[in-house]
């Protein structure tokens, strides 16, 4: 039975940014927490707030879960990276992840097209930029560098960057949740960021997984909610998968959909999502199967939270991160998790 480490996932903002984000971090920093995590869709960046908390801590890892490719260049997400690794004293850990291909048309205005190829270049291009052994160069279709395409001046030059990384070796983990996905995480990343994975249902991923370096992180986000009545306490995880499975994506491809499909539950993912499709919300909330909800999170008791605990250490996973800004729950499960 292995131990499970802890971090907390602070996502990305809503309408407004939360008022209390020093706070949460300096908790998590004084509970033993490993590790915090922002987040970015289409609002708030995910390396802005890092920058913020990075002064006013001394410890905690930082991560971004995720930043997506679509938003930066390669050597743009490097600089970031290198940025923030000095900034907190290497403490950086890098996720990324491709996003949908609403977002990624939609928001970014860019083609979604091979997003397994366009994640080998562009993690080869933020390795070659922190490692600084020489100019950075790529022969891809999607990032070439020097670009010599449509519009081209022809004057292209490969460059180092000119502020020398912290680290060579900044941690970079891939958020995926298709097998193909996971397969290349395991393979050229340092760690995996899944959206779901129940404890109960290992096999899903035992294939993509099998290769995986021994010292492979996974960092599993989950939703924690302390309550001694259970559908109270799997309310809010039904609202959040009714919206992701539901609404995250086309009615022809939803990967959060796909996902559940592949872990036994097809038939009430397409419910779920002819529901919201059709407007009615609430009702594809409540057709979330409470099973389901329960796999995925960690609700309930304190005693049952603890015992459902030994299920999530039989697993690859390395570190819960806990989607709560409840200091009050963060307490708790570093007491549990000890």
């Amino acid at each position: 039975m292995s131990s499970l480490k802890l971090g907390v996932q602070l996502g990305y903002w809503g309408a407004q940014p939360p008022t209390n984000l020093i706070e949460l971090a300096q908790e998590a920093e004084s509970l033993g927490f490993d590790s915090l995590w922002t987040a970015e869709a289409w609002g708030s960046d995910a390396f802005t707030p890092l920058a913020y908390i990075a002064a006013h801590t001394k410890r905690i890892k930082l991560g971004t879960a995720v930043v997506q490719l679509s938003a930066r260049t390669p050597t743009a997400t490097a600089m970031a990276t290198l940025t923030l690794d000095h900034l907190s004293q290497g403490r950086m850990i890098l996720g990324l992840g491709v996003s949908g291909p609403q977002v990624v048309e939609g928001w970014y205005g860019q083609p979604f097209s091979k997003p397994l190829a366009r994640t080998r270049e562009y993690i080869d291009i933020v390795r070659q930029v922190l490692r600084r052994e020489a100019p950075v160069t790529s022969d891809g279709p999607h990032y070439p560098l020097p670009y010599s395409g449509e519009g081209a001046w022809g004057l292209g030059k490969p460059l180092k960057p000119i502020t020398h990384p912290l680290r060579s070796d900044v941690p970079i983990f891939m958020g995926a949740e298709g097998p193909k996905n996971v397969a290349l995480a395991a393979e050229i990343a340092d760690g995996w960021l899944p959206l779901y994975y129940s404890p109960f249902r290992q096999e899903v991923y035992a294939d993509s997984l099998k290769d995986r370096k021994p010292d492979f992180q996974i960092s599993q986000f989950v939703i924690c909610n302390i309550d001694d009545n259970l559908e109270r306490a799997l309310t809010p995880v039904k609202a959040m998968l009714g919206f992701y499975i539901g609404g995250m994506g086309a009615k022809k491809h939803n990967f959060h959909m796909e996902l559940m499909a592949r872990m036994g539950f097809e038939a009430e993912a397409q419910k779920i999502q002819d529901l919201f499709m059709e407007g009615k919300r609430a009702e594809a909330t409540a057709a979330v199967p409470d099973q389901f909800a329960d796999e995925v999170s960690l609700c309930g008791s304190v005693d049952r939270i603890r015992e459902r605990l030994d299920a999530w250490r039989e697993t690859p996973v390395t570190t819960l991160l806990l989607a709560s800004q409840d200091v009050a729950t963060m307490r708790t499960m570093a007491e549990i998790v000890g």
